[in-house]
Protein backbone atom coordinates (compact mmCIF):
# COMPACT_ATOMS: atom_id res chain seq x y z
CA UNK A 1 0.00 0.00 0.00
CA UNK A 2 2.88 2.60 1.00
CA UNK A 3 4.82 1.79 -2.26
CA UNK A 4 1.72 2.80 -4.21
CA UNK A 5 1.06 5.42 -2.61
CA UNK A 6 4.52 6.71 -3.34
CA UNK A 7 4.35 5.69 -7.01
CA UNK A 8 0.71 7.85 -7.14
CA UNK A 9 3.02 10.93 -5.52
CA UNK A 10 5.54 11.15 -7.39
CA UNK A 11 3.28 10.72 -10.93
CA UNK A 12 1.46 13.31 -9.51
CA UNK A 13 4.35 15.67 -8.98
CA UNK A 14 5.55 15.44 -12.13
CA UNK A 15 2.57 15.84 -13.76
CA UNK A 16 2.43 19.12 -12.06
CA UNK A 17 6.44 19.55 -13.28
CA UNK A 18 5.42 19.35 -16.42
CA UNK A 19 2.06 21.12 -16.84
CA UNK A 20 1.86 24.63 -18.28
CA UNK A 21 1.11 27.51 -15.94
CA UNK A 22 0.27 31.13 -17.66
CA UNK A 23 0.13 34.31 -16.38
CA UNK A 24 -0.62 37.97 -17.49
CA UNK A 25 1.85 39.03 -20.40
CA UNK A 26 2.65 42.78 -20.90
CA UNK A 27 2.04 43.32 -25.11
CA UNK A 28 4.89 42.41 -27.60
CA UNK A 29 5.75 45.86 -28.29
CA UNK A 30 6.60 46.37 -24.66
CA UNK A 31 8.74 43.04 -24.97
CA UNK A 32 10.53 44.54 -27.83
CA UNK A 33 11.43 47.61 -26.28
CA UNK A 34 13.19 45.83 -23.05
CA UNK A 35 15.23 43.48 -25.36
CA UNK A 36 16.97 46.35 -26.41
CA UNK A 37 18.60 46.52 -23.15
CA UNK A 38 18.50 50.66 -22.68
CA UNK A 39 20.91 51.68 -20.41
CA UNK A 40 18.78 53.07 -17.56
CA UNK A 41 19.47 56.81 -16.43
CA UNK A 42 22.44 57.73 -14.22
CA UNK A 43 19.60 57.82 -11.25
CA UNK A 44 18.26 54.47 -11.87
CA UNK A 45 19.42 50.45 -12.27
CA UNK A 46 17.72 48.48 -14.78
CA UNK A 47 16.50 44.64 -12.93
CA UNK A 48 16.04 41.93 -15.42
CA UNK A 49 14.36 38.40 -13.87
CA UNK A 50 14.03 35.82 -16.07
CA UNK A 51 12.88 32.15 -15.84
CA UNK A 52 13.75 30.57 -19.20
CA UNK A 53 13.48 27.17 -18.31
CA UNK A 54 10.50 24.64 -18.94
CA UNK A 55 11.16 22.50 -15.80
CA UNK A 56 8.08 22.95 -13.62
CA UNK A 57 5.91 24.36 -16.19
CA UNK A 58 3.06 24.13 -14.20
CA UNK A 59 4.01 26.30 -11.83
CA UNK A 60 4.00 29.87 -10.85
CA UNK A 61 6.55 31.72 -8.47
CA UNK A 62 5.83 34.77 -6.76
CA UNK A 63 8.73 37.04 -6.98
CA UNK A 64 9.25 40.12 -4.79
CA UNK A 65 11.54 43.13 -4.39
CA UNK A 66 12.05 44.28 -0.79
CA UNK A 67 9.48 42.40 -0.01
CA UNK A 68 6.97 44.18 -2.59
CA UNK A 69 5.19 41.40 -5.16
CA UNK A 70 6.06 42.19 -8.48
CA UNK A 71 4.03 39.16 -10.23
CA UNK A 72 4.18 35.44 -10.77
CA UNK A 73 6.47 34.18 -13.28
CA UNK A 74 5.56 31.24 -15.55
CA UNK A 75 7.89 29.02 -17.62
CA UNK A 76 10.14 31.19 -20.27
CA UNK A 77 8.99 34.84 -19.06
CA UNK A 78 10.70 38.03 -17.52
CA UNK A 79 9.89 40.97 -15.54
CA UNK A 80 11.70 44.45 -16.08
CA UNK A 81 11.80 46.76 -13.18
CA UNK A 82 13.90 49.95 -13.12
CA UNK A 83 14.90 50.22 -9.24
CA UNK A 84 16.83 52.98 -6.95
CA UNK A 85 20.40 51.86 -7.07
CA UNK A 86 21.93 50.63 -3.85
CA UNK A 87 21.23 47.31 -2.29
CA UNK A 88 18.24 45.20 -2.89
CA UNK A 89 16.57 42.12 -1.36
CA UNK A 90 15.11 39.61 -4.00
CA UNK A 91 12.78 37.05 -3.16
CA UNK A 92 10.98 33.95 -5.03
CA UNK A 93 8.36 31.89 -3.54
CA UNK A 94 9.46 28.74 -2.81
CA UNK A 95 8.34 25.06 -0.99
CA UNK A 96 8.44 26.06 2.46
CA UNK A 97 9.61 29.49 2.73
CA UNK A 98 10.90 32.39 0.27
CA UNK A 99 14.46 32.07 -0.69
CA UNK A 100 16.84 35.16 -1.10
CA UNK A 101 18.96 37.18 -3.17
CA UNK A 102 21.09 40.15 -1.86
CA UNK A 103 21.87 42.63 -4.67
CA UNK A 104 23.71 46.06 -4.94
CA UNK A 105 22.07 47.37 -7.94
CA UNK A 106 24.58 50.14 -9.35
CA UNK A 107 23.15 53.37 -11.17
CA UNK A 108 23.23 52.90 -14.97
CA UNK A 109 23.55 49.32 -14.82
CA UNK A 110 21.30 46.26 -16.37
CA UNK A 111 21.17 43.72 -13.76
CA UNK A 112 20.04 40.34 -14.64
CA UNK A 113 18.62 37.16 -12.06
CA UNK A 114 17.69 34.05 -12.93
CA UNK A 115 14.87 32.11 -11.70
CA UNK A 116 15.30 28.52 -11.48
CA UNK A 117 13.42 25.82 -10.45
CA UNK A 118 14.21 22.83 -8.13
CA UNK A 119 12.36 19.89 -7.05
CA UNK A 120 10.85 19.76 -3.33
CA UNK A 121 9.46 17.72 -1.22
CA UNK A 122 5.69 18.28 -2.21
CA UNK A 123 6.36 20.49 -4.74
CA UNK A 124 8.85 22.61 -6.93
CA UNK A 125 10.82 25.12 -4.93
CA UNK A 126 12.60 28.16 -6.88
CA UNK A 127 16.01 29.98 -5.94
CA UNK A 128 17.12 32.99 -7.49
CA UNK A 129 20.89 33.65 -9.00
CA UNK A 130 22.58 36.73 -10.58
CA UNK A 131 24.08 36.02 -13.83
CA UNK A 132 26.41 38.03 -16.07
CA UNK A 133 25.20 40.53 -18.41
CA UNK A 134 25.92 38.49 -21.72
CA UNK A 135 25.02 35.05 -20.16
CA UNK A 136 21.52 37.40 -18.98
CA UNK A 137 20.94 39.12 -22.52
CA UNK A 138 20.40 35.53 -24.11
CA UNK A 139 18.41 34.23 -21.58
CA UNK A 140 15.64 37.30 -21.74
CA UNK A 141 15.79 37.20 -25.83
CA UNK A 142 14.28 33.48 -25.34
CA UNK A 143 11.43 34.58 -23.04
CA UNK A 144 8.39 36.71 -23.07
CA UNK A 145 7.41 39.55 -20.88
CA UNK A 146 4.93 39.26 -17.90
CA UNK A 147 3.29 41.44 -16.26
Amino acid sequence: MFKHLMISAAALSFAVMTGCASVPMESPEKDQAHKAFAVPSQDQAGLYIFRDSSLGAALKKTVKINGEPIGETAANTYFYRTVSPGPLVLATESEFSDNTLELNAEAGKNHFVRQSIKMGLFVGGAKLTEVSEEEGRKAVLSTKLAQ
